[in-house]
């Protein structure tokens, strides 16, 4: 049998296993609906016992959503077992067929013996019906087959014309094959089933396969008077529908939206495809109805040769050559998404037209690389540094992306824009300026259930989770923006998901995960953190609830953080490939004392604190935890000086005694002044002040001043007393200082660098400026002993870190060093990353999958 769809035979005539692209079997381009794995996996159990032989809770689904009765249902394993049984059980000796059409009326009336008259469908009429001449057809009884719409042309037939027909030949039955109905507008007032209750010698043919995308299962139905409905039940064979054909078939049924939503999207498509196809002059192209197109070539190329040009390209149509009426040049065309249907206008173009030079409709997009993550914290910022830096000393010239970040740090670009640490990192490990188009949308927590967006590096203001949904189109159109932008720059953009992508709740909204990876064509791994456990079952439970765009975008898994012997692992990867089909790619050794800044994240806690060897009884350093903690890492070079033991304090019972007390940077001050009092922390750190050294950094230096207010409601509006250990005075206000920064720090003599990312406006009343900069404002105050500083990343500074490491010694009357001791260079750390990733994973097949 000739028919489209033949997925292994054309892999065969390609000689390779690479994907087709199947133009050749018209099937809903949306693919199965979501609900459809779920329904397989809760009812596989039932299928060790026999199927209902009834299909009973199929048909009276089906007699529910049809309003027929379930006597007027017959259920098949597909349309095509009831168009082979049809011609064995009725007492005629001829059937008419009008032809081009599915050809397997014409197989199963020869099949059954029966005598074959074919009436030609004219492409002079549009391969429209000739109603007078069918009619003259019937003076013996006969079987009429006949599609609406017909496959090959999609052309509809005229219900007030057949219904004389049908009427006026009642010793003749009329098989209306109504299987891609579903695609046509508006559905039922074109069936034929509004005729049921009138004419007894009417079957109508549905197909679920064809809207539902089910052509594997193989499920349909007739639709005839209850007399007919026995006879085609007494002809076919018991168990004809197995049990989870009947349980989708059951679902499917239920879901009218999902076929609305099909038939919405068809009519869009048809008309563009169909106006392209029109375009290209050795082409007739014949109107339709249906999920699929008819065309003829009118140049020297015949319809088999130019499935044998675009078949080496991974593209399949459908050659007609072997419908009734139709010769070698002519073929059809599934119609798919609006890619795919490019794809394919490229390549006939291409095939009609080979020596020209005509730039292609759809250029290659710019190689790319998605990670995905089974959580938060998986390390796929790290990941992504490393792939970068791979990429770089491979000759590639790199860049990262990450469209929306949802982080406690952020970084100041030279030009005054905002966006997340990790991607500026990220761009360190490329060797690039941090550039605001590799995050062009930063959320920054300052509530519970808000924050502040930042979109292209500047602040659109305070949003609350609806607030951003409702904003997210526009957030999105930024992102693709910004992506398009970088991605002409660059041979290669390593992308970076944010938490997981399999959220249900959140999947809908979804701008930064598989949304973002479809739109940049990137392929994705999904990547999970092996010291947290269940990482396999998060793979696969991951995997699960994508759609089925979604599983075609991930192309394997990377274990990270692994302890051990990884050839352990190797009944897991096996476990995961049989239950996905995809391959663990690698897995990454648990990277101790790293050096490089931990991913951006809304959580904080121990694991952000580098942890390198430290001295004999080391210097105690206190950080505060602080609730809406923001720019964590401003502390991580000073974490790594072997001198200095950096620990995070969240209760006030975790204070004591240390050498020194940081307060970081807020995203919102007046709150977190508000938890230091309630916990008990503010009346300690007043009183520790009076021995222990104390400094606060941007939210910090204001929460150490007297007073902060908020005339702008940027953080809930009001005012409220700081700590009062510096007399300063802040103002929220509405602008937000955004600058790269370089000052002289005026007790130690030393030019520091550093970024500002602030609303405060600090005054001071009766403090010692400690920074000279030329740029207005203050930049800190205070002593050696007790100072703030608006300075994002001043303790990066080797130098200034020093003395204030000595001011930490000769506090507590220990000796100070002049040497340097740590160097915060982040180099030495992506070299050694990037060696260690390199050997943990396949990287040849990373470059497959970059196409590079």
């Amino acid at each position: 049998m000739a028919h489209g769809g033949n997925i292994r035979k054309f892999q065969k005539d390609t000689g390779t296993n690479t994907p087709i692209l199947d133009f050749s079997a018209s099937i809903n381009p949306l693919g199965f609906p979501t609900w459809l794995r779920a329904v397989i996996s809760r009812n596989i159990s039932e299928t060790v016992h026999y199927p209902d032989i009834e299909a009973s809770d199929f048909t009276q689904a089906a007699a529910r959503a049809l309003k027929l009765e379930p006597a007027e249902i017959t259920p098949a394993n597909g349309t095509t077992e009831l168009i082979f049984a049809i011609p064995r059980i009725f007492d005629v000796n001829q059937a008419v067929i009008p032809e081009p059409c599915y050809i397997d009326y014409h197989i199963a009336c020869k099949k059954a013996g029966l005598e074959i008259i074919s009436l030609p469908l004219s492409p002079d009429r549009d391969f429209n019906l000739d109603y007078d001449l069918l009619a003259a057809s019937l003076c013996t009884p006969s079987l009429v087959f006949i599609g609406h719409p017909n496959n090959p042309t999609g052309s509809l037939l005229a219900l007030d014309k057949m219904e004389k027909i049908i009427a006026g030949h009642q010793e003749s039955i009329f098989i209306i094959d109504e299987a891609y109905i579903g695609f046509t507008e508006p559905t039922e007032k074109l069936s034929f089933k509004k005729l049921l209750k009138k004419y007894s010698n009417l079957i109508i043919l549905r197909s679920l396969t064809k809207i539902y995308a089910l052509a594997g299962l193989r499920l349909g139905i007739a639709l005839s008077c209850p007399e007919l409905t026995s006879r085609m039940r007494d002809a076919l064979p018991p168990w004809s529908v197995n049990t989870l054909s009947q349980k989708v078939g059951t679902r499917a049924l239920q879901d009218s939206a999902f076929a609305a939503q099909s038939r919405d999207l068809m009519s869009s498509l048809r008309t563009e495809f169909y106006t392209e196809l029109n375009k290209i002059p050795e082409l007739k192209v014949f109107p339709t109805s249906a999920n699929f197109i008819l065309c003829q070539l009118l140049c020297n190329l015949t319809a088999p040769e130019l499935f044998a040009i675009l078949i080496k390209n991974s593209i399949a149509i459908r050659d007609c050559s072997d419908f009734k009426n139709l010769d070698s040049s002519y073929f059809r065309l599934a119609i798919k998404d609006k890619a795919a249907n490019n794809r394919l206008l490229e390549a006939l173009k291409t095939a009609l037209h080979p020596d020209s030079n005509r730039a292609t409709i759809n250029p290659k997009p710019t190689p790319s690389l998605m990670l995905l993550g089974c959580s938060s914290n998986a390390g796929k910022s790290i990941i992504a540094a490393a792939l970068c830096r791979i990429l770089l000393q491979d000759g590639i010239k790199v860049a990262p992306f990450k469209s929306q970040n949802m982080a406690l740090n952020s970084f100041v670009t030279r030009d005054g824009l905002e966006m997340g640490r990790a991607q500026a990192v990220q761009a360190q490990a490329s060797r690039l300026e941090a550039d605001v188009r590799m995050n062009p949308i930063l959320l920054k927590p300052n509530s519970d259930t808000g924050s502040q967006v930042i979109v292209m590096g500047k602040p659109v203001g305070n949003m609350r989770v609806k607030e951003y949904i409702t904003y997210k189109d526009q957030a999105f159109a930024a992102a693709k923006n910004a992506y398009d932008s970088l991605a002409a720059d660059y041979d290669a953009i390593i992308l970076e998901g944010a938490g997981s992508p399999g959220e249900i709740n959140l999947k809908q909204h979804d701008i930064v995960n598989t949304r973002m990876a479809q739109y940049a064509s990137a392929p994705a791994i999904l990547v999970g953190d092996i010291d947290r456990g269940g990482i396999y079952a998060s793979f696969i439970g991951m995997y699960e609830t994508f759609e089925e765009w979604e599983r075609e975008l991930v192309k394997g898994f990377l274990v990270n953080r692994f302890r051990g012997d990884a050839s352990l692992l190797t009944p897991a990867h096996d476990y995961v490939r049989d239950f996905t089909g995809r391959d663990v790619i690698g897995v990454v050794p648990y990277l101790k004392n790293l050096g490089l800044p931990e991913e951006d994240s809304v959580s904080f806690n121990d694991n952000f604190i580098p942890h390198s060897p430290k001295d004999n009884d080391p210097l105690d350093v206190a950080l505060i935890a602080l609730p809406h903690i923001s720019n964590f890492t401003d502390f991580d070079a000073l974490a790594n000086e072997p001198e200095i033991s950096l620990r995070l304090v969240k209760t006030a019972a975790d204070l004591g005694k240390p050498d020194c007390i940081l307060l970081p940077g807020s995203k919102n001050v007046i709150g977190d002044l508000k938890f230091l009092r309630q916990s008990g922390l503010a009346e300690l750190i007043t009183a520790a002040s009076a021995k222990t050294i104390i400094a606060g950094i941007c939210g910090g230096f204001q929460i150490l001043g007297q007073t902060v207010s908020d005339p702008h409601n940027i953080e809930g509006g009001g005012e409220i007393s700081g700590l009062g250990l510096l007399a300063v005075t802040t103002v929220l206000a509405l602008d937000k200082t955004l600058i790269r920064t370089e000052a002289l720090h005026l007790p130690s003599g030393e030019t520091v660098h550093g970024y500002e990312i602030h609303h405060g406006k600090t005054a001071v009343i009766n403090e010692d400026i400690i920074f000279s900069s030329s740029r207005p404002g203050i930049l800190g105050a205070g002593t050696d002993r007790l100072w703030g500083s608006y300075l994002h990343g001043i303790f990066d500074n080797d130098a200034f870190r020093r003395y204030f490491i000595n001011t930490l010694h000769l506090a507590r009357g220990s000796q100070p060093s002049t040497a340097i001791r740590y160097h915060y260079d982040l180099e030495p750390a992506f070299d050694r990353l990037a060696a260690t990733v390199r050997a943990a994973i396949d990287m040849k097949q990373i470059y497959r999958l970059l196409e590079l």
